[in-house]
């Protein structure tokens, strides 16, 4: 079996090859042309790497790209419908701690949450997680900061979305699931991740380097104290709903 080699991995033991003394005299200028060489060689292969890895409706790089592209209706997204094995774990001993509760929410957007959790191949469950977090199922809240609606999109987000009214229930739903299909499809299916970015914007998570749950972790308090207590918050009610 081959084993594939990070071009990154590679670029650095080629550079730490060529920058071993070669002899006193033109030393530098060899040495610069050859790294400059391999530097340009790597670059296109990482750049190569890249664009395979974005050009995807599963993991798109940006917004427009996942709006070109979304998934196929029916598909779902690896690890959120149904939840993984991990997460079923994590959430089952709660539920059952908490099976007399009934979940917070409105039947009346059921079918809406269905049919757009569907569409865009995410659990209905986060949805309505979402939801009852961000606005406690009120079609008309809007936040000090602008955001509107059920799942509280900001009017360029909404915009982007092709949301004209943030307030009629059907266009929000359909648009913040939307939003959160891109983003649990751009992290690749790292749930807190996607739900951080939801909160703070993926701008500003990516920023900050975090990719992963494990990154989650590490960076957490880099994070506004809001977007932590948000992300758990969608946990909390997350295990209610499923």
């Amino acid at each position: 079996m081959t084993m594939a080699i990070d071009p990154r991995t590679m670029k650095t033991i080629l550079q730490l090859q060529w920058s071993q003394p070669i002899g006193l005299e033109g030393q530098s200028s060899g040495n610069d042309s050859v790294s400059s060489l391999f530097d340009t060689m790597l670059d296109q292969m990482m750049d190569s790497e890249k664009a395979a890895l974005t050009d995807s409706s599963y993991r798109p790089a940006t917004l427009e790209g996942y709006l070109a592209a979304p998934p196929q209706k029916g598909t779902v997204l690896p690890g959120l419908a149904p939840l993984s094995v991990s997460l079923t774990e994590a959430v089952s001993t709660a539920a059952e701690m908490e099976n007399s509760r009934a979940p917070v929410g409105d039947s009346s957007y059921e079918q809406l949450i269905t049919m757009a959790a569907d569409k865009h191949g995410v659990d209905p469950s986060l949805v309505k997680a979402v939801i009852q977090t961000e606005s406690g199922f009120r079609p008309n809240a809007e936040s000090s900061a602008g955001a509107k609606g059920l799942m509280q999109l900001m009017d360029g987000t909404a915009r982007g979305l092709g949301v004209t009214n943030s307030f009629d229930p059907a266009q929000n739903i359909e648009g913040g699931t939307k939003y959160l299909g891109y983003l649990l499809r751009k992290y690749d299916g790292h749930l807190q991740v996607a739900l951080a970015a939801y909160n703070a914007g993926p701008g500003r998570v990516d920023r900050l380097g975090i990719r992963t749950e494990a990154d989650l972790v590490a960076k957490r308090s880099t994070l506004p104290l809001e977007t932590q207590k948000y992300v758990d918050k969608v946990t909390d009610a997350l295990r209610m709903f499923s």
